[in-house]
């Protein structure tokens, strides 16, 4: 159930004969609701192992609530302010099982556009679409060791089915390797038959004891890629292929200026041989693993027999990879882009580029306004511009605004009576508050107004990547010595230096400061260095965070 929306009343906007003015000038309008918990970070806090209350319960405890507050400044708690811009912004509510949600029309739209782009990267790379059961069997997860010890913790089962004991329990999806490769024997036969290269679009249910929405739930959406391959070098080609059609997605769609690299042993996926990563820096300066692709070597396809007849008549072990990127991006373009007004969306994943706000004090401008207004919307769609007309008239321009903003629009349109009479509109930058971002006396002449709209469009898209670039860049220090590390990390910073520790040593640092190796960044100096932990020589650096 969504928190209901309640705005201070505008219509003392409308008082004066300068009202048209006003309204494009009017000062910040709190957004006030109800809180849904006691505690804003009732949500990420929450155990999943935990019996839920009631939906009803729920329900009837958030109607008792009625203290009003306005969305917690980023600066003040960010996990708070990251709680309320979900709900404010209609992205996602919270389900009646403690740990999943409900991901609203707008929020699935964010995913929809990033499935819309990262499909077509898919097919134009020889991968083919397809769907695997939800259900798996226990005994498949048993087969690759490494793979249930890591799994364990997190799975979900089936043990009764139709009223009865099943024989085998069964496993809620927390990754396909194990059934792709049940699938992949009865498929692979010889080389030619190779490679195999296919995606699926899914749900997977990881049972996570602490969860945050769109970071981490019980269940989420994902894709998740699967190939097989006829000898090692194409396998390597491939996960190193992925990772850069993720790096290249996040940088040009996202706007989100990733880091990608090789995760080390300690934090490489259970049953792979390789992981590579790609890093991306949030607006709390934690790190999200935004998506990862694996390189599994032979580990799956000898614990299933996943063999094939070489060129030579010799029976051979296929070489796989999987690789996969999930909704936790919707969360991580929030935390990057968001400020204290709500989403900010890059222009290529923002399901609407652009509103339009019409605005009229008399009945008798009404007309004249909704008229260009709904002129410019079709100028604008036949340009496959994304863009909204709010003709509404049950709430005032400011709430409009305000709501909109919230929402993370790029581009507000406004069209006033003195903006009908002069054949022009006035174009608000979402990125750029108050009057420096507002630009007035924009020409309603098509292939003037489309050409404007098109290039503020990607003034905006780089403007978010180069604000990111800037601030993971001053954000990261450079470090030589395990005590710089730890003053780093105190203060809240990526820490990047020289490593060539033992995984013991590895994971002394994640005990002594939370942090964590992101991963060995793919630009490396070339210069040999000192182990800032051991003294010894090192030939990469290691990039260190706390991490959600």
């Amino acid at each position: 159930m969504a928190a209901s929306l309640r705005l201070p009343s505008l219509t003392s906007l409308f008082t004066s004969p300068s009202a048209a003015g006003r309204l494009r000038s009017t000062a910040f309008l709190s957004w006030r609701y109800r809180p849904r918990y006691s505690s804003t970070a009732a949500f990420s806090s929450q155990s999943a192992a935990a019996s839920p209350p009631e939906t009803e319960e729920r329900v009837t405890r958030k109607k008792n609530q009625s203290d009003d507050r306005v969305v917690t400044p980023r600066s003040v708690d960010f996990n708070a302010w990251y709680l309320d811009v979900i709900e404010h912004a209609e992205l996602a509510d919270y389900g009646p099982v403690r740990g999943t949600m409900v991901i609203r029309p707008y929020g699935y739209a964010i995913w929809e556009a990033i499935q819309d782009f990262l499909n077509v990267k898919f097919k134009e790379t020889g991968h083919s679409n397809m769907y695997f059961p939800q259900f798996i069997p226990y005994s498949f997860i048993e087969k690759e060791a490494s793979h249930v010890e890591g799994f364990s913790p997190e799975l979900a089962l089936v043990t009764i089915g139709g009223g009865k004991e099943l024989e085998e329990k069964l496993v809620v999806r927390p990754t396909s390797e194990t059934i792709v490769n049940h699938m992949f024997t009865q498929w692979i036969h010889s080389y030619r038959d190779l490679p195999l290269m296919i995606n699926q679009w899914a749900n997977v249910t990881r049972w996570e004891m602490r969860t945050k929405p769109f970071v981490r739930t019980l269940e989420f959406l994902w894709q998740e890629g699967h190939t097989a391959h006829a000898n090692p070098e194409e396998a390597e080609k491939e996960a190193m292929q992925m990772i850069d059609v993720y790096t290249k997605f996040a940088y040009e769609q996202a706007a989100i200026p990733v880091i990608a690299g090789r995760k080390s042993k300690v934090e490489t996926f259970a049953g792979a041989s390789r992981t590579y990563t790609i890093e991306a820096m949030m607006g709390d300066r934690k790190a999200l693993q935004a998506g990862t692709s694996h390189n599994l070597g032979q580990n799956f396809s000898r614990a299933f027999g996943t063999q094939f007849t070489d060129e030579n008549g010799q029976r051979q072990h296929v070489w796989q990879t999987s690789w996969a990127i999930s909704t936790r991006f919707v969360g991580g373009i929030i935390m990057t882009h968001g400020d204290d007004a709500g989403l900010m969306l890059p222009p290529r994943l923002a399901p609407l580029q652009v509103v339009i706000v019409p605005i009229w004090k008399k009945d008798s401008e009404k007309e004249g306004v909704l008229t260009v207004a709904s002129s410019v919307k079709e100028v604008l769609q036949s340009a496959q511009i994304r863009v909204k007309l709010d003709d509404s008239d049950l709430r005032t321009p400011g709430w409009k605004f305000n709501f909109w903003e919230m929402k993370g629009v790029p581009l507000r349109i406004e069209i006033g009576p003195r903006d009908v009479s002069s054949k022009s509109v006035v174009v608000s930058r979402r990125d750029i508050p108050g009057k420096e971002g507002k630009v007035f006396g924009i020409s309603v002449e098509p292939a003037v107004l489309v050409t404007y709209i098109k290039e503020k469009l990607d003034e905006i898209q780089f403007s978010l990547l180069e604000r990111a670039i800037s601030f993971r860049n001053r954000n990261i220090i450079d470090v030589s010595s395990y005590d710089e590390l730890k003053n780093a990390i105190t203060q809240g910073k990526w820490a990047r230096g020289p490593w060539s520790g033992s995984d013991e040593d590895e994971l002394k640092v994640k005990e002594e400061t939370g942090a964590t190796i992101r991963c060995f960044p793919f630009e490396q100096p070339e210069d040999i260095k000192t182990c800032l932990m051991t003294g010894n020589p090192a030939k990469e650096v290691a990039i260190f965070a706390k991490s959600y």
